[in-house]
């Protein structure tokens, strides 16, 4: 990775109706980076894409990709930039070959099939080429989906919460293929919204109602909460998090699956001691350091009181 801005967003706004999805955004992604998008639903992550490869119309502000302004030269920005949206435009009754072939002529690739035999070995989808998209698993066809994005050889690839709804063995493996096309120099703009997937990312902007609430290195995120965590195995757990919200108000309490973390700077003793007498087992307690998901809610958090 080198320090050419590749993608540079200005004051970038949109509205929808009355709803303002976006709200005077501006970042820069550095050539060759992994560049994640996270945010609640709603947040405006689908729709920075997409203005971002010239499917939705933004209201004010600049876009730069590769240098050139999005508004002039919006077509060809277009040659050098691969799209994978929500929902995989694939053709469920063609073959996955079919469905490479029909993308790579969209994109005036002529002499695509060296090019197709090389992309379906990288991800391993070489014995399914004929199989109908129809009959293909979530995994394959966002394996599938990936290969139509990049038939084209693109330098920077967009890719809309790819791995929403598929199990978490495919998405270790897209991973694993989004590692090694990054080691081959091509940008990577992706959203998520499995926060620990981020920790991938080499920077990450923190979206909420449209606006840019945090972005950072994952580790210089972390560093925004100073006080420690605590991870609290625990049940029941739902009672642990709201006794601990209505008795120690200036705390704050996250809870994830079978635990409650605390942030604070008193003994831990106070709160485990308290819940114990409130008739709460306790299973574990750990010290932890903070992780993104961590700091996502505490920055929703903050925005909310706001």
């Amino acid at each position: 990775m080198n320090d050419e801005l590749i993608i540079q967003l200005k004051n970038l706004s949109k509205k929808f109706k009355s709803a303002e999805a976006l709200i005077d955004i501006s970042f820069d992604v550095k050539k060759g980076e992994m560049f994640g998008l996270v945010g609640p639903d709603g947040a405006g992550k689908s729709t920075l894409i997409k203005i971002l490869c010239g499917v939705e119309e933004k209201d004010s502000g600049k876009i730069l990709i590769f240098g050139l302004d999005a508004d002039k030269e919006r077509a060809e920005i277009n040659k050098k930039i691969g799209y994978l949206s929500q929902r995989y435009s694939l053709y469920g009754d063609l073959t996955i070959d079919e469905n490479i072939e029909f993308f790579a002529r969209i994109h005036g690739v002529k002499n695509f099939k060296s090019k197709r035999d090389e992309l379906l070995e990288f991800t391993h989808l070489t014995q399914f080429r004929s199989r109908l998209v129809d009959k293909l698993s979530g995994g394959m066809k966002q394996k599938t989906a990936l290969v139509c994005a990049l038939i084209h050889q693109p330098d920077i690839l967009f890719l809309d919460e790819p791995t929403n709804g598929v199990d978490p063995i495919s998405r270790r493996d897209f991973w694993s293929i989004l590692a090694e096309l990054k080691k081959q120099g091509i940008t990577i703009l992706i959203s998520t919204p499995y926060l620990e997937e981020t920790e991938r990312c080499e920077k990450i902007a923190i979206l909420h109602k449209g606006k840019l609430i945090g972005i950072d290195q994952p580790q210089n995120l972390k560093k925004i909460i100073t006080e420690n965590v605590f991870e609290i195995v625990c049940s029941p757990v739902r009672r642990a998090y709201q006794l601990i919200q209505r008795n120690f108000e200036k705390i704050e309490v996250q809870m994830f699956g079978d635990n409650i973390n605390i942030i604070c700077n008193e003994p831990i003793e106070v709160f485990t001691n308290f819940l114990k007498e409130n008739e709460i087992k306790i299973f574990e307690v750990k010290q932890k350091i903070p992780s993104v998901e961590n700091v996502f809610i505490h920055l929703l958090r903050k925005e909310g009181m706001r």
